[in-house]
């Protein structure tokens, strides 16, 4: 699936569609879609950048990058999601002042625009809805945001068509934005952890350890570590001590790693008379992950 240009097609759609919203809020007096317009135009940005991020993150690996470029995906995804947030308090703060202060609005205009925001955003959030990585969740995320909010400005113009319920614009603001504001906290924690290298959510440490010990010629595992680039490929480094057969117990060792989801691993095998030097091996003393202290 072509990520990049699913991001492209949707920076596209959104940046002339904010423009267009522009000027729509100042012909219909609505707050809800001028705030939406500003809000649009920092999705763009938001998106641009994620775009430029998910163009780089498909360059393969070099001497500069080992890893290769995956984890600018995940930047760009940290850097939309930081603007999806602000946008939303943004938003909330501005409904929040028109609860106290209502104003007309031209509601049959407002139809009009709210009709082409919701075709509009739909097809941008149909472009990103099979998004796997990170960055495209986040791309996603905002598309989805503009099509509730759009739905919203629908349903309030059809309402205030009919009575004269103003207070129904700023009330269905807030509540769209609270919605993308758990959603994107939760985006943001995922690519935090990626970048703080925590264990990914589908990979048990111990229980990982305890199927290795369990295979033939296995004596002990420790040193284990695992992480992800880019929230999606998980890689890990371990000891392994045997007196086995090395390329047979190594096999073994990386086919378990596989059942785990783990594609690319460094097994280091020591014989059960070497010791294990690596002085980061401390701290595993006391817990399952591994038996240093046997070893030294």
């Amino acid at each position: 699936m072509n990520t990049d240009r699913n991001i492209l097609i949707a920076f596209v759609l959104n940046f002339f569609f904010s423009i267009f919203e522009l000027f729509g809020g100042i012909i219909t007096g609505s707050v809800a879609i001028i705030s939406d317009a500003f809000h649009d135009l920092g999705d763009a940005v938001g998106i641009a950048v994620s775009y430029l991020m998910e163009r780089k993150s498909k360059k393969t690996t070099d001497d500069v990058y080992t890893y290769g470029y995956a984890r600018y995906s995940v930047f760009g995804s940290l850097v939309t999601t930081f603007i999806l947030i602000a946008g939303s308090l943004v938003m909330i703060y501005n409904a929040a002042v028109r609860l106290l202060n209502p104003v007309e609005i031209n509601y049959d205009r407002m139809l009009i625009f709210a009709v082409v925001g919701v075709v509009v955003n739909f097809g941008a959030a149909f472009f990103t809805r099979d998004g796997h990585s990170l960055n495209e969740k986040a791309v996603n995320l905002h598309m989805l945001e503009d099509v509730l909010g759009w739905t919203v400005v629908l349903i309030g113009a059809v309402v205030m068509r009919f009575t004269d319920f103003w207070i129904i614009d700023p009330v269905m603001s807030i509540a769209v934005s609270l919605f993308i504001l758990v959603h994107s906290i939760k985006n943001l924690k995922a690519g935090f952890d990626v970048l703080l290298e925590k264990t990914p959510n589908n990979v048990s440490v111990s229980e990982l350890c305890e199927h290795i010990k369990e295979i033939g010629g296995v004596i002990d595992v420790h040193h284990v570590h695992v992480w992800t680039i880019d929230g999606m490929n998980s890689y890990a480094t371990l000891h392994v001590v045997t007196d086995a057969d090395s390329s047979a117990v190594k096999s073994a060792v990386k086919e378990e790693l596989r059942e785990h989801g783990i594609c690319h691993a460094t097994v280091e095998l020591e014989g059960q008379n070497e010791r294990c030097n690596e002085e980061c091996c401390k701290p595993y003393q006391h817990n399952v992950h591994g038996h240093c202290h046997h070893h030294h």
